[in-house]
């Protein structure tokens, strides 16, 4: 992709006027791409392959405020639009289109620049008369979001006015264009926006770790991980990596950063001179501290996380603090932002309680190696797992939780490839679900109906009739939802929905 052509492009008062445009995708990021875009000065089409209710609403506001055309269906969004009667001479892209669909090869082949909103973000700056924002910025295969609310509430106990935004609720063009601005933003990256971006120049950026997924829209995993890694290109105070995750490391001793930049780990161990670690139940800082060599800086403790601290989550918390340190936070507001989080709907959601027996909506684990991180928070485990694999493995990921699965129960249409899995790797433990069809009993064959809340009703059924005190029942499903549900949050609604309808059967409460 030729991203770094059009250097003109700079600020608010660049030539944009008249500038032809093509916005691919009229999600959250293709509105706000293109109102920002209108906003400019220039000629733009918005194209998208499906009408929904929300998107024609959206398309009708987007006309009034002076969006030249916007174009649905199946051939507008394989073809590169003509803007009058010419080419685009720019595509803003949103996250999700891949870098060999039709359009986006087209512009490639016709060398147009692919931007992502992030980079139309970078390119532009803050609005004229508002703050200039410091940029913290971060990736990884999981932990995104947990790790991106943790840096803006620790900012904000700062007394930084910050916002999360990217690949979380705000676009980030939304935020860039607020009157007043702000002093951080903590952008969150997915590896999408990554791939057609150019270096940032972060004050501080983190990979939060690398595992398989996505490898069907990268074309491999070493394509998926070099664009992870160009999250650190031009890094100014700090590139985080994960010490427990030798991937990280390597990408930030090949990245092109500006002279004086540092390399943080993070872990959750005891943590050597530059990182962020554990030491006993206390988070502690070796990096930001004139004496860090003697001395750590006391950040938090476990108890401040509550009743429930996963070491992902612990990690994903010094990942944070390591980015707000870097900007000079002082430890009582990372400490203050770690006891007053509360965890986010669908990842290591309790849900119900009784005879002894946990439940727990983790629906946010779309991978394996978020099911691995799941799994590994809890000993004796009926797991509901499946779902669409996205050309991953579940090798490495049956091997190592064997020993705690209790059971497991798979959901998905077709979730043979991790039924082999656990063939090989647990043999000994009991699984329902995926089986041969011929050989399948009827609640086996309704755990693979395309009708999810009916599957998701029959796996907790299952789950219930299986589980003995003292264990959990997770729901992890280490695969994406599409093939039974509209999204992972739908597939962790119907299992919230049909734990609760078991409760109330029972006689308990899950409020």
């Amino acid at each position: 992709m030729t991203m770094t052509s059009l250097p003109e492009l700079h600020g608010w008062d660049g030539p944009w006027a008249g500038l032809r445009v093509a916005v691919t995708g009229l999600g959250v990021t293709g509105f706000s791409a293109a109102d920002t875009l209108v906003e400019l000065g220039c000629r733009v089409v918005v194209v998208d392959g499906e009408a929904t209710e929300q998107k024609q609403m959206d398309a009708e506001t987007l006309r009034i405020v002076g969006v030249a055309d916007i174009r649905f269906g199946d051939d507008a969004a394989s073809t590169l639009p003509l803007i009058d009667g010419k080419a685009p001479e720019l595509i803003v892209t949103s996250p999700g289109w891949r870098p060999d669909s039709a359009l986006i090869s087209s512009a490639a082949q016709a060398s147009i620049p692919v931007w992502s909103d992030i980079q139309l973000a970078r390119r532009l700056g803050p609005r004229p008369g508002a703050r200039s924002p410091e940029w913290l910025t971060l990736t990884g295969t999981n932990g995104k979001t947990t790790t991106v609310t943790l840096l803006e509430a620790m900012l904000r106990a700062d007394g930084r006015r910050a916002a999360a935004c990217g690949n979380i609720g705000l676009p980030i063009l939304d935020a860039i264009r607020d009157p007043e601005g702000f002093d951080v933003l903590a952008v969150e990256l997915s590896s999408f926006q990554l791939h057609y971006t150019e270096p940032l120049g972060a004050a501080a950026a983190a990979v939060l770790n690398i595992a398989e997924d996505h490898v069907d829209w990268h074309g491999g995993f070493e394509a998926y991980a070099a664009d992870k890694a160009r999250i650190y290109e031009g890094t100014r105070i700090a590139c985080v990596y994960n010490a427990e995750d030798p991937v990280t490391e390597q990408m930030v001793a090949g990245a092109d950063v500006v002279e004086g930049c540092r390399a943080i780990g993070f872990t959750t161990d005891t943590p050597e001179v530059s990182m962020v670690g554990l030491v006993d139940d206390i988070l502690v800082d070796r990096a930001f501290l004139a004496e860090r060599r003697h001395q750590a800086l006391e950040l938090a403790t476990r108890a401040d996380f509550g009743p429930l601290a996963p070491k992902h989550l612990v990690a994903n918390a010094l990942a944070a603090a390591a980015l707000a340190r870097a900007i000079g936070v002082a430890p009582e507001s990372v400490q203050r932002a770690i006891a007053e989080h509360q965890p986010g709907e669908h990842r290591i959601q309790p849900v119900a309680k009784a005879d002894d027996v946990l439940w727990i909506n983790d629906t946010k684990a779309t991978n394996p190696h978020a099911a691995a991180a799941s799994l590994a928070s809890f000993t004796q485990v009926v797991w509901i797992a499946g779902g669409l694999p996205k050309g991953v493995d579940y090798e490495p990921l049956v091997r190592s939780v064997a020993d705690r699965l209790a059971a497991v129960i798979l959901i998905g249409t077709d979730s043979s490839q991790l039924r082999s899995s656990l063939e090989r790797h647990a043999p000994a433990v009991p699984v329902i679900g995926s089986g041969v069809q011929e050989d399948e009993t009827q609640a086996e064959s309704v755990l693979r109906s395309a009708d999810g809340r009916t599957a998701m009703r029959a796996a907790v059924a299952e789950a219930a009739r299986i589980a003995r005190p003292g264990q959990t029942v997770l729901l992890a499903p280490a695969a994406a939802s599409m093939d039974q549900f509209a999204s992972y949050a739908d597939r962790g609604e119907a299992f919230i929905e049909a734990v609760a309808e078991l409760m109330e059967r029972k006689g308990f409460s899950t409020d």
